[in-house]
């Protein structure tokens, strides 16, 4: 491949055989292949291309402009990357075979960039993990105020040596957390705990919600259940302090109406063993309630993050990305997603 380089009033640098040079009239001369002569005219057209002729040689050539060729090419990578794009409708705006744009996306692919961590202090780190087809489980350490992807992992699951792993690396590195919104999983709850035990904590009312319909169905045929689905749905317009005292106490007179609903068993006498009967409302008013400490800490610091809605979008996109594009082995697929994470962050 030649390099070129920008030349200033007719002083030239670059490669000996094969030169563009700038002269004071700001205009672009070319250099013969051959020969290496600035002598060059135009001559004709050949295949809607311009063909030039060296005067000292003889040679005729097209001039092949290679560095933009392939800024040209990376821009398509970008698009297959962040778009909803496919070889086949690559094909025919590069004018290449879907054999040779998958060779060529292979090479961007193995160079993929890594994320640089941007050291800050006072950060409102999100942290959620997903996972993703070949069972890869993407964790995200996204900054809530930067819009910034700080540390991502691929595991088999949300392991806390690991995440302990990830938050030691981002202290070392500079990173100050001062609050950590999560789905509240045990894992993270203590690897926070461990690196960032003055770390405020927010548990995200969105999985809550979500969990709690889960548990109670969308339309739930028993009382209290309905009721406890009401309260569940309107955690997430809580946004002032009276407003969550009027919800708390109304779950409070939720549980003091239906305790006995709630807490009712169910055994089998040949086993002898017992569970609850509405074994789903039981679970979604355990939910809630082992996750009120770390339910409304955003009501004391409005800069807090409520949910973690914004790493849900980046995994809904980066999924309906990948189930485009089921054939890439497990590597590419890791490499697939650096690249993707390194568009968002730089989106320019």
């Amino acid at each position: 491949m030649v390099k070129f380089y920008r030349i200033l009033c007719g002083i030239e640098f670059g490669e000996s055989n094969h030169k563009k040079v700038y002269d004071c009239d700001k205009k672009w001369i070319k250099s013969c292949y051959n020969c290496g002569s600035f002598s060059v005219i135009r001559w004709g057209i050949r295949n809607e291309k311009q063909r030039y002729r060296c005067k000292s040689c003889g040679l005729m050539f097209f001039w092949r402009n290679d560095h933009k060729k392939i800024d040209n090419r990376f821009g398509w990578f970008v698009k297959w990357i962040m778009d909803r794009r496919v070889y086949r409708t690559l094909a025919s705006e590069m004018q290449m075979s879907g054999k040779s744009i998958s060779r060529l996306f292979k090479i961007y692919l193995a160079k993929a960039p890594q994320i640089v961590v941007k050291s800050k202090s006072k950060v409102h780190l999100l942290i959620d993990g997903s996972y993703l087809p070949n069972g890869l489980c993407l964790i995200l350490y996204y900054d809530h105020d930067i819009r910034y992807v700080q540390l991502y992992r691929t595991a088999k699951q949300e392991k806390f040596r690991e995440i302990y792993q990830d938050l030691k690396a981002l202290k070392v590195l500079g990173v100050e957390v001062y609050s950590v919104t999560c789905d509240g999983h045990k894992s993270i709850l203590k690897a926070v705990a461990k690196v960032y035990p003055n770390a405020l904590i927010q548990r995200c009312l969105v999985h809550v919600k979500r969990q709690s319909r889960a548990y109670l169905s969308s339309k739930p045929k028993l009382q209290a259940s309905k009721e406890l689905l009401s309260l569940s749905q309107q955690l997430t317009y809580i946004k002032t302090r009276e407003q969550c005292s009027w919800w708390l106490l109304s779950l409070h007179n939720w549980y003091q109406t239906h305790m006995d609903t709630l807490i009712e068993e169910s055994i089998n006498p040949q086993t002898g063993k017992y569970w609850f009967t509405h074994d789903g409302l039981h679970k979604a008013y355990t939910l809630i309630y082992q996750a009120m400490p770390h339910l409304f800490t955003y009501l004391d610091d409005l800069e807090i993050p409520s949910t973690t809605n914004r790493l849900e979008s980046y995994f809904k996109h980066l999924k309906a990305k990948l189930l485009l594009h089921s054939g890439l082995r497990l590597e590419a697929k890791r490499n697939f997603i650096k690249w993707y994470l390194h568009f968002k962050n730089n989106p320019k």
